[in-house]
């Protein structure tokens, strides 16, 4: 996998971005200037990050696999510790589907009824593969969501996901923040070269 070089991310203009920030020279970006990036943020081949005027917020500790995309209008927002597995759709905007207006961008907005909404990703959350995430979704930290699940409407912390639509399961360990204070003496010890 080839990565963009700290040149090519300033010269693409991105609103900012943190440092050991890998980012597939194989994905497509645009409007960088609404694309925010923190620190240790993995984007793997073959993504589309399209930022409408809401902009794009990605957090640290960020790894979003292949094939996934982040579009729409509204603002998309990546807490720290998220993991976006391949081919994963996040969606701040959407056509109305009822039939009641015209559907597609190529139309004037004037035809068109497309909802615009924010979708906020919690810290620690887990989205499976082929999963799709609709405008106006808050998934609370630590939410877990099955593969292949459609998420239209709010999930709760450490709560796991699934299906068509996106329905509650289980309930998810906490575990994982125990991990936290080894993190955080891990970056104290650790040069910052050396993480780069």
């Amino acid at each position: 996998m080839a990565w963009l070089t700290q040149e090519q991310m300033t010269a693409m203009g991105f609103a900012c971005f943190g440092s050991n920030v890998l980012l597939s020279d194989k994905t497509s970006y645009y409007n960088c200037q609404n694309i925010r990036l923190g620190n240790n943020v993995r984007i793997d081949d073959f993504c589309v990050l399209s930022a409408g005027a809401g902009g794009i917020d990605i957090g640290n500790y960020i790894h979003i696999a292949v094939f996934s995309s982040l579009i729409g209008a509204g603002n998309i927002t990546l807490a720290d510790f998220c993991n976006i597995s391949s081919r994963v759709s996040i969606y701040s905007s959407n056509d109305d589907y009822s039939g009641a207006a015209m559907t597609n961008p190529t139309l004037p907005e004037s035809l068109t009824n497309v909802h615009h909404a924010d979708v906020k990703i919690g810290s620690h959350v887990i989205i499976g593969a082929g999963s799709i995430i609709l405008p106006d979704v808050i998934l609370e930290e630590g939410a877990a969501i099955g593969a292949l699940s459609l998420v239209k409407s709010h999930c709760q912390s450490f709560g796991i996901y699934a299906g068509v639509p996106a329905k509650k399961v289980g309930n998810r360990k906490r575990d994982l923040l125990d991990c936290l204070p080894l993190l955080h003496s891990f970056e104290q010890n650790t040069p910052t070269a050396a993480r780069d």
